[in-house]
């Protein structure tokens, strides 16, 4: 008997990842080809990228805010706030082009930005950065900063998201980091602003499951000042993130341990050192604990991570081939665009799979970065 494509499938959404470790660009037609392979797990309500490295040189320094509105005066309102709060360098709409899948699209524009003064002091300007974001997409009804990173870019949509990324002329790009979502919504409604990635600074997340623990790692993070208005489960583990390895400085692998705690049983059976140092740790980061059937992939500078619930609820594959890593919902996926991966692997419950940028020495950017185009507003 055909399976309805249309009917509920609370194990649907496709993740995937690619990214060269060693910092090597490539165009955006291998994710999306990745992400082809897993239409059946979408419904054509939400698609989209996150891409690593994309921007030219003199525009890596500036935050690339990506904004989308759905009229011209709530465009006009958005860019009067984002001059208020920044120092707008340079500005131009989203490069799109037609597509027969993919409906109409709200008002897509891109801000580079500075702070309006150096901040020598805490808490900073990435501080200052999201303070402002988050206080602009609550104020302007209508308009959404939906990427806001140095030298990334997130692209989303609704339609699916081998589409999603056609449109956003996406194989015109080049980037070291990949990440794809496609959207099968159970709970939330499907919206331009509400497809996969979302982005905080440098980190995107793209999700497949549900978080159960929402509402109580909501009201966690608005103890420290985050805001949840997405209509998504998905946002607390972005900010979760940005909170624990940003903010708190915990590195990503002991982030991933906290958000994916052992279960007390399991502490219980740990030797006396390890287990105190659990007992402490869930108890501090107790509203960060993620509970529900998820599976993630994050991207962040210098890396991506993939991240499954404790009880591996929903799949999640590893493997490299080369300079590249690999990271989806399905070992199909990875090996449409990788025929022979020399390791594959499945991702163990509450274990990240990590990946990370080498480094040239005593640098920030990678060994083989290189200047890139962009592609020109039609």
């Amino acid at each position: 008997m055909r399976r309805n494509l249309r009917e509920r499938i609370p194990g649907g959404c496709a993740i995937i990842g690619v990214m060269s470790e060693t910092g090597r660009r490539f165009d955006g037609t291998t994710v999306i080809e990745g992400i082809r392979c897993m239409h059946e797990r979408s419904n054509g309500l939400g698609g989209g990228f996150a891409a690593y490295g994309i921007y030219p040189d003199d525009l890596k320094p500036y935050y690339a805010l990506h904004v989308m509105s759905q009229t011209h005066h709530e465009h006009e309102t958005m860019e009067e706030g984002i001059r208020q709060h920044f120092r707008i360098i340079h500005q131009e709409p989203i490069p799109t082009r037609r597509h027969p899948r993919v409906g109409e699209a709200p008002i897509l524009w891109r801000y580079f930005v500075a702070a309006p003064t150096d901040f020598a002091e805490p808490p900073g300007e990435e501080e200052y950065m999201v303070g402002r974001i988050m206080d602009l997409n609550g104020r302007v009804e209508g308009s959404l900063i939906f990427s806001s990173g140095r030298d990334m870019g997130i692209f989303k949509g609704v339609g699916y998201p081998e589409d999603i990324g056609e449109f956003f002329r996406l194989d015109e790009y080049r980037a070291y980091l990949w990440t794809s979502h496609g959207r099968f919504p159970t709970n939330t409604p499907g919206w331009w602003g509400g497809a996969h990635p979302f982005g905080l600074l440098n980190w995107s997340v793209v999700h497949n499951g549900e978080i159960s623990s929402y509402d109580a790692n909501r009201r966690y993070l608005e103890m420290f000042g985050y805001r949840c208005y997405m209509k998504t489960d998905t946002e607390v583990v972005l900010y979760l993130f940005d909170l624990l390895n940003r903010r708190h400085g915990l590195p990503i692998e002991l982030t991933c341990s906290v958000l994916t705690a052992p279960f007390w049983n399991e502490i219980d059976a740990m030797p006396p050192a390890d287990a105190e140092l659990w007992r402490a740790l869930r108890q501090v980061y107790a509203g960060a604990l993620l509970n529900g059937p998820f599976s993630v992939i994050v991207g962040f500078e210098g890396g991506m991570v993939g991240l499954a619930d404790r009880i591996m609820l929903r799949p999640l594959v590893g493997a490299r081939a080369g300079d590249l890593v690999f990271i989806a919902s399905e070992e199909a996926a990875i090996r449409a665009v990788c025929p022979s991966p020399e390791t594959v692997w499945a991702a163990e419950g509450g274990e990240p799979i990590v990946a990370r940028l080498a480094r040239s020495a005593g640098g920030s950017e990678p060994a083989s970065a290189h200047k890139v185009e962009v592609p020109a507003a039609s």
